[in-house]
């Protein structure tokens, strides 16, 4: 997994080497000091040679000034790495959600990709910042004080080798039984991104139903469980320290008492000691240090791990039997279709759908609410695939063409409308990313846009709150409209999109389509009749299979269902 995680640092690896030189160089500098403290103890002081004490003094200032401006030098390189880390990181995970098909996207809570992308990414990219130092610096300053201790007395030194495995197994103690912890937490902040969201994506619904005490209760349950995890996770690292401590200071303690001996029996010098200490208190700090990076990578063990999960994320559409073909007319062929979300699942949501549209015929799908209307047409573009059978478009499979291809030529309004923060011409534009004014004003008009254009404060230049919050749903919905027009696709798709504008309004929409698009083969999901009545034929979907296919007048004679959906909207509409 580190290899892994490490890979993304390749265009920052000169900054990371940069920082390891930096800290290396910095702690020799640094534990060459005690050896000049020792020299003007023993020297200096002993014999009252001043010059050699100003000689030395200023030596250790020197060593210092060096060993700062290595320390700010790899501060500042190991944040370039870890802050480019991290922004490759986020780069390839964006990647591989852009590249999810809805199956991949339901696997996984919309929240908890967010938290993958922000949170669990930067836990790794503060690893990297910070971690570098200590890192690379502990095992240095480790390894040469323990060196200069058995040069200075080996007798002595001896003591490291009963404290070095106590930090060791207490270390290794703590780590095992935090690790567990941290993903759990990562995954009770998942739950509390959950609640805000929904609870921000329906706040409306939550004050038109006076529901916010029971809202606020949902996110202090969710919020006193990332409370709890956290504590745990944080109480059993926080041992961490005070063990460390325990045994630095037992260490330290019979470190004086045995080198006190040597002194007092003349077998070491006071400047020995003192210089010894000094090694002892470096090696101690490297410990600790060590033991920190340990928790630390603990942490981003546990974040890396929830991300590659996304990144290895199976896609479930792809391209392998792509060939180079495009849609050229929009004729669409469906052979014995079968469709369930899940392989697990024990029923089929579409069960047995053959029809056929010829190119630039108008098609009304009608039915009864959950007769999976929306999952029919959704297999025309691959949003997903058919579990069985064969969708074709222009007598080809589906799968033989490119997706970008495909989906370019099918042009969908779905039924939840989204716009997007930015101004209505850069929505509009989504359709088509060159479209000059003159293009996009054609559009409006197909769509009858224009007809609101005019009263929104800046025309095309007004700017949309995030989702559209400031048109109505019949505007949002006819701006989804326009912006599909602008396409010029072979087929369109409108799945039940007209459902927020009155009839008047939905006829001449479905006039400015068949002017505009003369060429295109329309689908139209509806739930009045009046929307599809003119189409040249419609599929009557109940229960996931295709009750019967004709004309208006051909439904309307033959098919009861037909009938009585006909029927109940003709004696609403004389209420």
């Amino acid at each position: 997994m580190i290899k892994r995680l490490v890979s993304y640092l390749r265009p920052y690896r000169k900054y990371a080497i940069a920082a390891i030189l930096c800290v290396a160089v910095e702690t020799m500098f640094e534990l060459i000091i005690p050896l000049i403290m020792a020299d003007i103890i023993d020297v200096g002081v002993k014999y009252g040679d001043k010059t050699y004490i100003f000689e030395r003094g200023a030596l250790m200032v020197a060593c210092a000034l060096i060993s700062l401006l290595l320390g700010a030098g790899s501060a500042r390189f190991a944040a370039l790495s870890g802050q480019g880390l991290g922004a490759e990181l986020r780069k390839a995970e964006y990647r591989k959600l852009q590249s999810f098909s809805f199956a991949n996207v339901d696997r996984f809570r919309t929240s908890s990709l967010i938290t993958r992308l922000t949170g669990d990414v930067t836990t790794i990219q503060n690893a990297v910042c910070t971690g570098i130092r200590p890192a690379f610096r502990a095992p240095v300053m480790m390894i040469t004080s323990i060196v200069m201790s058995f040069f200075i007395n080996a007798q002595l030194a001896i003591v490291f080798l009963i404290a070095a495995p106590l930090l060791g197994v207490l270390l290794f103690l703590i780590v095992s039984k935090v690790r567990p912890l941290y993903s759990k937490m990562q995954g009770a902040i998942d739950r509390v991104n959950r609640v805000i969201q929904e609870n921000l994506t329906a706040i409306r619904v939550v004050k038109a139903y006076v529901r916010e005490e029971h809202e606020i209760q949902k996110f202090t349950d969710g919020n006193d469980t990332l409370r709890n995890t956290s504590e745990h996770a944080f109480r059993l690292a926080a041992l961490n320290m005070p063990a460390m401590q325990l045994i630095m200071y037992a260490t330290i303690l019979c470190i004086l008492w045995f080198g006190g001996r040597l002194t007092q029996v003349g077998g070491m010098d006071v400047g020995a000691l003192t210089g010894f200490l000094s090694y002892v208190l470096q090696v101690l700090n490297s410990l600790m240090m060590i033991s920190n990076v340990f928790m630390m990578l603990t942490r981003a063990l546990a974040s890396g791990q929830r991300i590659l999960e996304v990144m290895d994320e199976k896609i479930t559409l792809t391209d392998d039997e792509a060939k180079d073909v495009s849609v050229e007319r929009g004729e669409i062929t469906f052979d014995h279709v079968y469709f369930k979300y899940s392989p697990d699942a024990s029923e089929y949501v579409l069960s047995d759908i053959s029809f056929h549209i010829p190119a630039g015929q108008t098609v009304g799908i009608i039915g009864p609410t959950g007769s999976a209307k929306s999952t029919l047409v959704q297999l025309i573009p691959r949003l997903y695939d058919a579990t069985e059978g064969t969708v074709l478009v222009d007598g080809r499979p589906v799968k033989e063409y490119p997706l970008r291809h495909l989906r370019d030529a099918v042009s969908m309004v779905l039924q939840k409308n989204t716009l997007f923060s930015g101004t209505v011409r850069d929505n509009l534009r989504w359709g088509k990313e060159d479209a000059t004014d003159e293009e996009i004003l054609a559009a409006c008009r197909t769509a009858c846009v224009d007809e609101f254009l005019g009263r929104l404060e800046k025309g095309l230049d007004t700017e949309m709150g995030q989702g559209g919050v400031n048109v109505s749903g019949g505007q949002k919905q006819r701006l989804c409209i326009a912006r599909a027009i602008l396409k010029q696709p072979r087929v369109l798709i409108l799945d039940d999109s007209t459902s927020a504008v009155d009839t008047a309004t939905e006829a001449k929409i479905r006039q400015g389509l068949a002017a505009a698009l003369p060429g295109t083969t329309k689908i139209i999901i509806a739930q009045r009749i009046t929307s599809v009545a003119h189409a040249d034929q419609i599929l009557l979907l109940d229960n996931g299979r295709i009750s019967a296919i004709g004309t208006h007048e051909e439904l309307l004679q033959t098919n009861t269902i037909y009938q009585d959906i006909y029927h109940s909207q003709q004696e609403g509409a004389g209420l």
